[in-house]
């Protein structure tokens, strides 16, 4: 039996509380809620959008006046309400230079 405290990210979670931009691949994108950041990806809350798992959405993130650029797929996603979705995304494409810049914000 496994032990429900342990940790099983991969990643450490940085709180990112913020105002993300989420698009998704044919371009049409809105902002949502950054919960969330790992090197492995990041969690957000959107309002009034549908959200597939699997999907692939483009998501850009400023924090400490960094901003960074990442592709990623939603692996769940978990209505809130009835206008909001919890979403998970992992991160599938991270160019090097902004993978440094997540490097620097995300806990060791």
């Amino acid at each position: 039996m496994s032990d429900p405290g342990l940790e099983r990210r991969k990643y450490p979670r940085l709180r990112a509380e913020t105002t993300i931009a989420v698009a998704r691949v044919d371009g049409s994108g809105r902002l949502a809620y950054g919960r969330d950041l790992s090197l492995g990806g990041v969690r957000f809350q959107i309002f009034g959008a549908e959200i597939e798992i699997g999907e692939l959405l483009r998501v850009y993130l400023s924090f400490e006046d960094e901003t960074v650029s990442a592709l990623g797929r939603v692996v769940w996603a978990t209505e809130v309400d009835a206008f909001t979705t919890d979403v998970g995304m992992e991160f599938v494409e991270v160019d090097e230079v902004d993978l440094e810049k997540i490097q620097k914000l995300a806990p060791e």
